[in-house]
């Protein structure tokens, strides 16, 4: 009776003499802090109202969109809204600057490149 031991041995060998069954993944891997950290972001914009919210800053002509226009186009309140801004602003996928008594929100470009990259890995 094989057991799991004698099984990845068996695997290893395979590999080493180049008799496997698939291809062996050539590229590196995301390590265990990358995979925490994407699974962070990937959380925050598991929310449906936080994914439109990227969205239509990605789409808005500008770049970005002022908080004042999102209860009507959401179809949500204002605190609700603001609540996952606060989300989305923690997490550095989106950045805000306040001008005047409104505040104006751009996508964090280094952290969606971030994610990107993670989960869709070139030789490093």
């Amino acid at each position: 009776m094989e057991t799991r031991l004698d099984e990845a041995a068996a695997s290893a060998k395979d590999v080493a003499t180049g008799d496997v069954c698939c291809a062996v993944a050539s590229r590196i891997a995301m390590t265990s802090e990358e995979a925490t950290r994407t699974a962070s972001l990937l959380k925050v914009l598991g929310d449906p109202i936080r994914l439109r919210i990227v969205s239509l800053v990605a789409a808005a002509d500008s770049g970005e969109i002022c908080a004042c226009d999102l209860p009507a186009l959401l179809e949500r309140s204002q605190g609700t809204i603001s609540h996952h801004l606060k989300q989305l602003v923690e997490a550095r996928i989106l950045e805000r600057e306040q001008r005047g008594k409104w505040a104006w929100f751009r996508l964090n470009e280094p952290t969606l490149q971030a994610i990107s990259e993670a989960l869709l890995p070139v030789a490093r």
